[in-house]
């Protein structure tokens, strides 16, 4: 009888201790899956040569410390952009590419902060990433655009009584922008088409002319600018009484010319010094 008793209070035991383990088993897994892998819906913008994040977390947060996150490149040959994994980077297997260009926040995978940070980005870095945690089977996608840009120069190619035909060109540009032409007033002007030519390293130089009437006083502005990246180039030229003023431009030839004057006066004073030097020993 007792030992009937005490088999009974055993199998009650276990089946207390079974429900309690298939409760919290439970809850984990409505934790885990009510956690989602966010990353930005809206582009992430970068110029060439900066740093960029892509932002990417867990939300509710929880601990993304001890597992596998994997960020890829979908068409990159390897496509592992960053793994993390045992608290470390998996370098082996990294795409050469980015190999000491790229970051998660260690410190931060406790919070569920799975972001990337690329450094120095490139043109090629542009496109889609993807983060995948495989422990809790969720991803999220996030695209990266890359911009390059220059500043503007104006030439003018050829002047009459009454004109002046201006040329912009800028060049190391992406993606490709587009020049507009304005006045002192900032209206825009009629001028030629773009013309775009783009180079082996995938940037573009883009040039325009425009025809203008000589006035007492007039200014011009080239602007070359890109709306993906919301990035935009200008130079001023104006054109006051028939002569052509480049406000940057004058500055450095003056300087050139000031430098070429010491130089020669440096010189004649050197060979003086010499010819009277010399003179003195012959005498």
């Amino acid at each position: 009888m007792l030992h009937l008793k005490n088999d009974v209070s055993f199998r009650d035991f276990r089946a207390c201790c079974t429900f309690i383990f298939l409760l919290q088993i439970q809850s984990v897994g409505v934790f885990l899956e009510q956690s989602k892998l966010i990353c930005s819906h809206q582009p992430i913008v970068a110029l060439a040569g900066d740093d960029v994040i892509l932002p990417c977390h867990l939300e509710p947060a929880i601990s993304a410390a001890h597992w596998r996150v994997e960020w890829t490149k979908p068409g990159l040959d390897p496509q592992y952009v960053h793994v993390h994994q045992d608290g470390r980077l998996l370098y082996e297997i990294q795409n050469p590419s980015y190999n000491f260009r790229t970051r998660l926040f260690v410190d931060e995978l406790e919070q569920g902060n799975v972001s990337m940070k690329i450094f120095r980005v490139r043109v090629s870095d542009e496109g889609k990433y993807r983060c995948f945690i495989p422990s809790v089977q969720e991803e999220a996608f996030v695209h990266l655009s890359v911009g390059s840009v220059s500043s503007p120069v104006i030439e003018v190619t050829s002047i009459t009584s009454r004109r002046v035909v201006l040329q912009c060109e800028s060049k190391g540009w992406y993606p490709e922008p587009e020049v507009l032409w304005l006045d002192g007033e900032g209206k825009l002007l009629p001028a030629g088409p773009t013309e775009t030519v783009r180079g082996p390293d995938g940037l573009y130089t883009v040039s325009s002319r425009v025809t203008v009437e000589k006035r007492h006083s007039n200014s011009f502005t080239c602007r070359v600018q890109q709306k993906i990246i919301n990035q935009t180039r200008e130079r001023h030229i104006d054109i006051t009484g028939g002569f052509i003023e480049h406000p940057a431009e004058d500055a450095d030839r003056w300087s050139i010319v000031l430098f070429l004057v010491i130089f020669i006066v440096v010189v004649l004073f050197a060979f003086l010094c010499y010819s009277i030097f010399f003179f003195n020993l012959q005498t």
